[in-house]
């Protein structure tokens, strides 16, 4: 299979492209797109044979829920029921956003592989004008897990998204580097109080000026993950990730022990260590893309300085946690 990348800017025909998308997705085939948090990988969440390509092209377990995309919180409430009050306040607070809502899914309203068999979903409406301008010409729910290899790190430009699916997709819609670089705050409605299932940009303290009290979660021990991120190694690439206090003398010296066993360290901070053979930025936005340039080297071992601070990023560090299996260099 030839995988086309498409430019969506103001210098092609929108129409022409969009229908090219649409009509391959009503096909039952799959096309990645671009949203603010990182590129998905998107099938028509109604179709399970579309959504199993989804499954196929990633490597990624079926036991695994995949999030899904509507144009509106008009369109999101077609699909689901029982939706309490504070589901309501936080689609009128975050959406269009990078907040995904899990909720009680109407029977029969999705395939059984989008849901893993649950009776519960998560949705959201992405804060991007081409995975909107998508999701409202399809006019079909869109079930879009990250574009990438399953346990890779997850792709913020479509370029990354070509590394890892060229020949295996279809069409492939480039809208340019996602802005915020990490996926969707994942919050679980079906609960009381609320719980975070995965972080994102959008916190629990911006969560709890709209809806009081809500509840963080890492994993919830003894039941099925309602959310992606919960249960697989994530983000990681090919070579091994240890993470690292971010302390200029203890980073320094790390990076001494390991070029003595003659050994190639790239480094991940906001700080440069030219004595490191790669360095490459550590934010938010730059996260996978550093990852991946990683992959591109020769180094041995990547270390990733993280703060101790109490104000640190919880959607950062638990990315970083899941790309070094929660591994400390010592």
């Amino acid at each position: 299979m030839e995988t086309e990348i498409v430019l969506v800017d103001s210098s092609v025909n929108k129409e022409e492209t969009y229908s090219q998308a649409v009509e391959i997705l009503r096909n039952g085939d799959i096309v990645a797109f671009p949203t603010e948090t990182v590129y998905g990988l998107g099938a028509d969440a109604t179709n399970p044979q579309a959504v199993e390509k989804i499954f196929t092209a990633k490597g990624r377990p079926s036991d695994n829920p995949l999030i899904v995309h509507v144009d509106s919180k008009e369109s999101a409430l077609n699909w689901v029921q029982n939706v309490p009050a504070k589901a309501i306040q936080c689609m009128d607070a975050f959406w269009p956003g990078a907040l995904t809502i899990i909720l009680e899914s109407k029977p029969g309203a999705f395939a059984e592989n989008v849901t893993a068999n649950l009776k519960t979903v998560g949705i959201r409406v992405p804060n991007h004008r081409v995975a909107l301008d998508l999701l409202a010409r399809v006019n079909v729910p869109i079930a879009a897990p990250s574009a990438n290899t399953s346990g890779k790190p997850s792709p913020t430009l479509a370029e990354h998204v070509y590394h890892d699916m060229a020949g295996i997709i279809p069409l492939i819609l480039d809208g340019g580097q996602t802005t915020i670089g990490l996926e969707s705050t994942v919050l679980d409605m079906t609960s009381e109080p609320p719980v975070i299932l995965r972080p994102g940009k959008i916190t629990k303290e911006d969560l709890e000026l709209v809806i009081g009290t809500v509840r963080l979660s890492s994993e919830i021990q003894g039941n099925a993950p309602k959310s992606p991120g919960m249960k697989y190694i994530h983000y990681a690439p090919d070579v091994p990730v240890y993470l690292i206090e971010n302390d200029e003398a203890l980073v320094g010296k790390a990076i001494q022990h390991v070029q003595k066993e003659g050994k190639k360290v790239a480094v991940l901070s906001t700080a440069d260590f030219p004595v490191a053979d790669y360095h490459f930025p550590l934010s938010a936005e730059t996260l996978y893309d550093s990852l991946r340039k990683c992959d591109q080297t020769d180094a041995d071992l990547i270390l990733a300085t993280v703060s101790t601070a109490p104000n640190r990023s919880d959607a950062m560090m638990n990315r970083l946690e899941k790309a070094a299996d929660h591994k400390w260099f010592s």
